[in-house]
């Protein structure tokens, strides 16, 4: 692999950070893929976040969009991915206000229809265990979705 100059790698972490939002995990893991010493990450972590290519709240708010909106992940699932990128608590709270109360119970519900029309028989006690199984595992709390898939 050829060695590349601080700039270079500047450059090249601007266009890694504009092609799509980034949190400060995911770019410090692919500094060190380049082979940086720490001391170089800093300087490039430094420069990215005064020129504006990173910030950890609008990553965070983007990746509570898009998983929300495109993927119909539940809360639980977002947080746990939002950890994994080691993004702080306090940021968390902050993105998940990007998810607003009749959306998330849209979600639940349009969720709910589209696992019942998959099961042979959804109104069993099986079918609703399957279906309550689903949304555990897209994120949701029992207490989000039960009041939806128990209502009588």
């Amino acid at each position: 692999m050829a060695y590349q100059s601080i700039e270079e790698v500047k450059r090249q972490m601007e266009r890694f950070c504009a092609y799509q939002e980034r949190s400060h995990f995911q770019v410090e893991q692919k500094l060190y893929t380049l082979g940086m010493i720490p001391d170089a990450i800093d300087h490039i972590m430094v420069h990215l976040l005064d020129e504006g290519f990173l910030n950890e709240e609008r990553f965070a708010r983007s990746y509570v969009r898009g998983k929300f909106y495109h993927k119909a992940w539940g809360k639980q699932k977002i947080i746990q991915g939002l950890k994994q990128h080691q993004v702080h608590d306090n940021l968390i709270e902050k993105a998940l206000n990007e998810i607003k109360e009749e959306d998330y119970k849209q979600s639940i519900k349009r969720l709910i229809k589209k696992k019942s029309k998959t099961i042979s028989q959804p109104k069993t006690y099986i079918g609703k265990q399957k279906i309550a199984r689903y949304l555990l595992q897209k994120g949701y709390k029992y207490a989000e979705f039960s009041p939806f898939l128990f209502k009588t």
